[in-house]
């Protein structure tokens, strides 16, 4: 795996790379994580393709704006991030926040984007947007001297993680504290969004990846299907036990899923 920092009019983005061949899969990650979040499926999809992994506008070494930060601005730092790279064309994988930002990356890039892989994607349309009026209820702590935000952050998200596993609790912690960045903006930024109006202009193959363990996002798995009309395809995956941290919990499903749907739907010669 090879890391660097693309320069871009939002100013240096920080991305992780491996593999060499096909399509290109720009990977976007869940708030307020890192390109850390996809190590493991990396290392599991890179023998197959070249895969990049971002740390998006806003989050871990990456640039930061300034004031509120909204869906459309993390796109817009997808295509910053391609157009750096050279990628006239590229895949995109999103996980949770990712995906919702991978849905209007594949809508505004229609001719760009080869193909979609939503993992854990929330449907942010009217009703996800009123039931989150007051707030994400999640990665939010007032911060304090001595420290007891950490612990707020680690009780708020331990009941869906995987038990017996303080290890991906201490790596989200630790992107949580990244310079500049605030770990609730990422969740105000999906209840912002109006997805029913961007959904429909999905054209390319899209494989939505479920984590049945995951009550925040499993449930809206259908819901994400119905609104993608105009997909060439859709196909869905269900990662038995998977949880909010699905892709470094259990990635080797998750990666089989992608370099399938991949070699099926974007062959590494396109």
């Amino acid at each position: 795996m090879h890391f660097g920092y693309a320069d871009t009019p939002l100013g240096q983005l920080h991305y992780a790379e491996a593999g060499v061949e096909g399509v290109p899969l720009i990977c976007l990650h869940q708030t307020p994580r890192s390109c850390d979040e996809f190590a493991e499926v990396m290392a599991l999809v890179g023998p197959h393709r070249r895969i990049i992994a971002m740390d998006m506008y806003g989050f871990g070494q990456s640039a930061k704006p300034v004031g509120p930060q909204t869906i459309e601005l993390y796109a817009s730092g997808v295509l910053h991030l391609a157009d750096a790279l050279g990628l006239q064309h590229f895949s995109v994988m999103g996980h949770h926040t990712g995906a919702v930002v991978a849905v209007e990356v594949a809508s505004t890039a229609v001719d760009r984007v080869k193909s979609v892989i939503l993992s854990s994607p929330s449907y942010t349309g009217p009703e996800y947007r009123a039931g989150h009026e007051d707030g994400p209820g999640v990665d939010v702590a007032e911060i304090d001297a001595h420290g007891s935000h950490l612990t707020t952050w680690w009780g708020q998200r331990e009941p869906y993680y995987p038990p017996h596993r303080p290890d991906l609790l201490d790596r989200f912690v630790r992107d949580a504290l990244a310079p500049g960045v605030d770990p609730a903006e990422g969740h105000i930024a999906c209840s912002r969004y109006v997805m029913e109006d961007r959904i429909g202009r999905v054209t390319a193959p899209v494989l939505i990846i479920g984590a049945d363990a995951d009550p925040f996002s499993f449930p809206d798995i259908d819901v994400v299907r119905a609104g993608l009309v105009r997909a060439a395809t859709v196909e869905i995956v269900t990662v038995e036990g998977g949880t909010i941290p699905m892709l470094e919990q259990l990635p080797t499903p998750v990666a089989a899923a992608v370099v399938e749907f991949l070699d099926t739907h974007t062959p590494r010669d396109r």
